[in-house]
């Protein structure tokens, strides 16, 4: 019986580590983003006017390559923006609206391509 059990707990502390990772921030946990679904999502919403690689221009002039973004801005604000929907004063500008854990993905790849991660 003692076996069974250590199995069932064993099993059961496995699955639970197979969902988001999180990690505590303060108060509230934070969902830890992948940089790379990040790159993902960015390469298919943002790349039409950002450049969102490590390298290269931007096909629209006024957007700024995702490189920068981390040089510019403290990323991780850039949360709020995103849970809200992204809206600038630019008309050319769509309106974004990100799930929790899109808004983590992405903020990870900004970091990445940006080298303002942790750990950086």
């Amino acid at each position: 019986m003692t076996g069974r059990l250590w199995i069932l707990l064993g099993g059961l502390a496995l699955a639970g580590c197979a969902g988001e990772a999180v990690r505590q921030n303060g108060p509230e946990p934070m969902i830890m983003g992948s940089a790379d679904r990040g790159a993902i999502l960015v390469r298919q919403k943002c790349a039409g006017c950002h450049a969102v690689e490590g390298a290269g221009t931007s096909p629209m002039v006024a957007a700024p390559p995702f490189r920068d973004l981390g040089q510019e801005y403290p990323v991780q604000n850039l949360q709020e923006a995103f849970a809200e929907g992204l809206v600038t004063a630019h008309p050319a500008m769509p309106a974004f609206q990100f799930e929790p854990t899109q808004i983590a993905d992405v903020i990870a790849y900004l970091e990445n391509v940006s080298g303002t991660g942790p750990g950086r």
